[in-house]
């Protein structure tokens, strides 16, 4: 009896023990979830189970198979330089594509392309860009957002008749990531002839992911649609309807399709597929096709379809990373997000209440199995089976109710209540934040830092020298005749120059300067805590390394190359990045002009 009596109080002092550590592990989580830095690396982890989990159930769905993309790829964008010598391309030759895909009726063509400034051309092409536009009003253009300062473009007006009525939207209004100071508008005759003109603006998250689309923005006191948007409002005969966000925050569109917005007024994009979900077909091809008047090609791939047109080669810069890919086309995302909202398929990201109380359930579950299971082992075993039970339900949500389903928290409460119940060490392992990072900042052809990175760091180090004092420099490099270089010894070998030339200049700069694939064949360095005499000492060193070397084609034969060089400094030469990347420019200019080869640093 006394044993009996004394087993028993021990077992209710145990479950006293339980629960006092299941009251003490939640009230760590609310507190530690009280601190930025924590909620954010939490809400860091969340993000990539999401990753995850779309990646495991892209295959269930169908994209839709009236959107068609007419991608600039690099069979593409060689046969533009091969057949028009340059990119960008004339505004006729677009009139041209509009007039003749207009012969087969497609539903709507959307450029995501920027018509930003009339080209110096004698063509005549921006008029009959403009007149194809006017004249075929199912054409969609595309603007952009920026935060430039009005001292490098003054902000401006944008017609009235651009802007999208919204109701109750505060949220967006008060959002930091769709309140913008500046514009790159497409240019204003074309802007008189249409209406039809949406943003293509799209975010990263920390991680350089994108797996959110921003469907309205605010704009000097005013709301303007994504293009996406516009084109799906139009598609379902919603033009002139006033969106509505609900209590749910929701922007409501119709009856059927809304669009489920986070706290900061963003949609996260269910994604169909990877970098080729929607059908590809070169601009080559269709320009071929026309050339050919085959208009049974034409008929097949675009009537009554819509017709996306944008960048895909990597040589343009539209490049974006997603859950789906690191290099995935910009344009495949406006696709994806327009696919989302003829679908009505957003994913819904469950509120804080929910996955607390998730994680408490899941918690309370598994003190329950310790409990009541003596055998370690067995216990353990029925804690994973509740996990794996748990994960299943998380991914069975997305794919058929669209739902976001908390997987860190509730997680770590499992976790954090085995440990404090068997008082055993756990180590809990997050991502590889570095490797994502790094993939997001470097290009991969070069390995050298890309070209979003360079500004970030060019804001940094204008930010340093402005605060502290001192200096720091900038040294821009082009390899000289790459073109030329190209068409004799092919791309490959192209590839391999570049690559060796990054070697090169990685080899002769010290550990702390940043370089940096610009574009293209160009290059830059910056040089942190460096004046001009000094910078155009390094520059030197570089120019002459690379004038000496043998570099080595995708034949194996080997061959030289040259380079021109431009420097400039902070605070001689610019007090900001534009400035400092301007006056470089203009010293690699002149370098071309007086024959390439050489260092340059003054105008």
């Amino acid at each position: 009896m006394a044993e009996y009596i004394m087993n028993k109080k021990k077992k209710i002092l145990n479950g006293l023990v339980y629960v006092l550590v299941f009251v003490l592990i939640f009230s760590s989580i609310v507190f530690a979830g009280r601190f930025k830095s924590f909620g954010k690396f939490m809400f860091g982890v969340e993000q990539k189970t999401f990753d995850i989990r779309q990646n495991i159930i892209k295959g269930t769905k169908t994209p839709n198979k009236d959107i068609v993309i007419i991608a600039i790829d690099d069979p593409s964008y060689e046969y533009v330089l091969d057949n028009f010598g340059s990119w960008p391309i004339s505004r006729g030759f677009w009139a041209h594509l509009i007039n003749s895909l207009e012969q087969v009726n497609p539903k709507f063509i959307v450029f995501d392309l920027l018509f930003t400034k009339r080209m110096t051309s004698n063509d005549m092409g921006d008029e009959k860009l403009i007149e194809a536009v006017k004249n075929n009003q199912n054409v969609y253009l595309s603007m952009n957002f920026d935060n430039y300062p009005y001292q490098i473009r003054k902000p401006p007006m944008l017609p009235q008749e651009l802007q999208t009525k919204v109701k109750n939207s505060k949220i967006i209004e008060k959002s930091s990531v769709l309140n913008f100071s500046n514009c790159r508008k497409i240019m204003d005759e074309l802007q008189a002839v249409t209406t039809k003109i949406g943003s293509i603006n799209v975010t990263r998250d920390e991680d350089g992911i994108t797996r959110y689309m921003s469907p309205v923005f605010y704009y000097n006191d005013g709301f303007y649609g994504n293009l996406s948007l516009l084109v799906g409002l139009d598609y379902l005969g919603l033009n002139d309807k006033e969106l509505v966000i609900n209590k749910n925050n929701e922007l409501v569109l119709d009856n059927k399709h809304k669009i489920p917005l986070s706290p900061n007024g963003r949609a996260i994009i269910n994604w169909y597929g990877e970098e080729q979900t929607f059908e590809h077909i070169g601009l080559w091809q269709v320009d071929r096709a026309i050339k050919n008047g085959d208009v049974k090609f034409l008929k097949e791939k675009f009537e009554n379809k819509i017709i996306y047109i944008g960048t895909t080669v990597t040589a343009l810069a539209d490049i974006k990373s997603t859950p789906m890919s690191y290099v995935f086309p910009g344009v495949e995302i406006h696709a994806n997000f327009l696919n989302n909202i003829l679908d009505n398929n957003f994913i819904k990201h469950c509120k804080y209440g929910v996955d607390f109380l998730i994680s408490v359930i899941l918690s309370a579950l598994v003190a329950f199995i310790i409990i009541k299971i003596d055998t370690v082992i067995f216990a353990l075993t029925f804690c994973m089976l509740l996990i794996g039970l748990y994960l299943f339900a998380t991914v069975f949500a997305m794919q058929y109710f669209n739902l976001w389903l908390g997987i860190v928290m509730p997680l770590s409460s499992v976790f954090l209540t085995l440990i404090g119940s068997y008082i055993v060490k756990y180590l809990l392992k997050s991502k590889d934040y570095e490797q994502t990072y790094k993939l997001a900042v470097t290009d991969g052809l070069t390995e050298l830092y890309n070209h979003r990175y360079f500004q970030e760091q060019m804001i940094m180090n204008v930010g340093n020298v402005a605060r502290y004092g001192g200096a720091f420099s900038l040294i821009l490099i082009d390899i000289d005749f790459f073109k030329k270089f190209n068409d004799k010894y092919g791309h490959q070998s192209g590839d391999a120059v570049l690559r060796q030339v990054a070697q090169t200049i990685k080899k002769n700069i010290r550990q702390s300067d940043i370089p940096c694939r610009y574009g293209g064949e160009e290059m830059s360095i910056i040089l942190p805590n460096t004046k001009k005499a000094d910078a155009t000492i390094a520059a030197k060193k570089i120019w002459s390394a690379v004038r000496e070397r043998k570099f080595e084609l995708a034949d194996g034969n080997k061959t030289n190359v040259t380079i021109s060089v431009g420097v400039a400094s902070m605070p001689v030469d610019g007090e900001n990045p534009q400035m400092l990347i301007e006056y470089a420019d203009k010293c690699l200019y002149k370098a071309k002009q007086n024959g390439r080869d050489m260092v340059v640093d003054e105008i």
